[in-house]
């Protein structure tokens, strides 16, 4: 029992400091760029890497041309230096913040709601005292309402030209239709969209027109649950992203022969006002899922490509 207690007792306490420049100079490329974001010479990053070595007990660094890179044990503890990091900051944000009040307002679109219940939980666990004011709308009103300090926060689906705008990643479009839609003949293609400041319905319009393929408004609707109702409808085909598609649609690139649509940015935007430690927790969170979920939109988007890109063309509905 005695060896055990001094076992323990003689354990390395490693320094969290020293941790963080490991991650900086991983992050930035380099112990020299590593002491210039942190504001410190050379030789002290230098220092503490040769004490984080001797604390470690194994070389986590070889030379690489005229530079360094991390060994094995130095990836390894690297990785481990990120999770020490995280949660060291999580606690902080927990404790800090559950003395913070007041109200953030974060707005998103429709398309990404699903992603808001996890970031909504964390956020609320981190500063149980915010009170939050969500916006689920349009991207355009969105946009406005960062431009009338309206909203704090917000997920935008492009805009990417606007002032401050911080591009998260890019959204795969794609055509979507019931499974159960056939294009009519000798007819303009029916299509089923949103409001007139929709993106994805310019872009769609867009695409036809210049691929000269007739088409016409068949469905209008305000809101997305009304387009998916009128897509189910077989009132006609809409572009979007393949996102949350519902039981009974299909997507794909080419749908039906439909020229490709590309894909289209994903930004952040944040109000000029909005600065502080709850704003930028709110942006971190939104970001991260964000990526996640643009990475899923990918994969779906390839599944779906496979699957479903096996419809008649529309050649014959082009314009002679």
């Amino acid at each position: 029992m005695a060896s055990s207690t001094f076992s323990r007792a003689a354990r390395t306490n490693l320094d969290l400091d020293t941790l963080r420049t490991l991650a900086v100079a991983s992050d930035r490329g380099g112990l020299a760029q590593a002491a210039e974001h942190l504001g410190r010479t050379p030789s002290a990053i230098s220092l503490q890497m040769k004490r984080l070595q001797e604390d470690l007990g194994t070389p986590i660094f070889r030379k690489r041309g005229r530079g360094l890179a991390l060994t094995e044990a130095g990836e390894i503890a690297l990785s481990y230096a990120r999770r020490m990091l995280g949660l060291n900051d999580e606690l902080l944000d927990k404790m800090h913040g559950a003395n913070l009040a007041g109200r953030i307002r974060l707005g998103c679109p429709q398309d990404f709601a699903s992603i808001l219940p996890s970031v909504l939980s964390l956020f609320a666990s981190l500063y149980p005292r915010m009170q939050i004011e969500l916006h689920v709308d349009g991207n355009a009103a969105l946009r406005d309402a960062i431009d009338n300090a309206r909203l704090d926060v917000a997920i935008i689906i492009g805009h990417e030209d606007r002032a401050g705008a911080q591009i998260v990643g890019r959204l795969a479009l794609a055509w979507i239709a019931s499974s159960t839609f056939v294009l009519p003949k000798k007819q303009p293609l029916p299509l089923a969209v949103l409001g007139s400041q929709c993106i994805f319905r310019r872009t769609a319009l867009q695409r036809l027109e210049a691929a000269h393929i007739p088409h016409r408004i068949s469905a209008n609707s305000h809101s997305l649950n009304g387009l998916w109702a009128a897509l189910l409808g077989g009132l006609g085909i809409t572009a979007r992203t393949p996102l949350n598609l519902p039981e009974g649609l299909v997507c794909a690139e080419s749908l039906h022969g439909l020229p490709p649509l590309g894909s289209l940015p994903v930004t952040l935007h944040r109000h000029a006002g909005s600065q502080g430690v709850t704003s930028d927790r709110m942006a971190s969170l939104l970001v991260e899922a964000l990526e996640f979920a643009l990475q899923s939109n990918t994969a779906t988007g390839s599944m779906a490509l496979a699957r479903n890109d096996v419809a008649p063309r529309v050649a014959k509905h082009k314009a002679r």
